[in-house]
């Protein structure tokens, strides 16, 4: 049962990021934005269940929850402390961690892609991974590349980072100017 270490702010005032002293997966993200999707899910459909929470995100030693700006955060966090408290560890959960992992989301195959295109999403991936994805994390959030169609590379914030202002402007003319150091003709869409 994981402990909670801390609880930071994040740049998305309706966001909080729940630091835990053990995993809740390992390296697998699962990402919820609505309490339809969070079924099968028993931690995110509990967190769904208390009223204002609007997202969940969670990788191994955090989670993030984001509410819909009704909720005073002192008494949310000690509400949703209760199901994350109540959850089982990474330990504890081994088959159902990669199943679901983003059953909202629809991402490209990476074997239906090209090999120019798939050279182009790998080097995507290795900026992000170097450049971006570190500070999402620490805000709580992420950032998941659903695949490229045409000339646009679909992203996917998740997290603290999906309903951030910050997200949804800075943070995505900062993602399109290093991906159009990879390929010029290339922009970025958020879904």
């Amino acid at each position: 049962m994981p402990k909670i270490a801390d609880i930071e702010l994040t740049p998305n005032p309706n966001a909080r990021k729940f630091v835990l002293r053990e995993p809740l997966t390992y390296g697998v993200a699962r990402s919820y934005e609505s309490a339809e999707s969070a079924q099968g899910d028993p931690l995110a459909a509990a967190l769904f269940a208390i009223p204002h929470v609007v997202s969940v995100f969670y990788v191994d030693t955090w989670l993030t929850v984001t509410q819909d700006g009704e909720a005073d955060w002192n008494e949310l966090a000690r509400q949703v402390a209760v199901p994350i408290r109540e959850a089982p560890g990474a330990a504890e959960r081994t088959s159902d961690l990669l199943a679901g992992a983003m059953p909202d989301v629809q991402v490209t195959p990476r074997e239906e892609l090209s090999a120019d295109t798939l050279q182009k999403l790998e080097m995507i991936e290795s900026v992000l991974d170097q450049q971006v994805r570190p500070y999402l994390r620490n805000d709580g959030g992420d950032l998941h590349v659903l695949g490229i169609e045409g000339n646009v590379v679909k992203v996917h914030y998740q997290g603290a980072c999906g309903s951030c202002p910050s997200s949804l402007s800075g943070t995505l003319s900062a993602i399109e100017y290093m991906v159009r150091e990879i390929d010029p003709e290339l922009e970025v869409m958020p879904v």
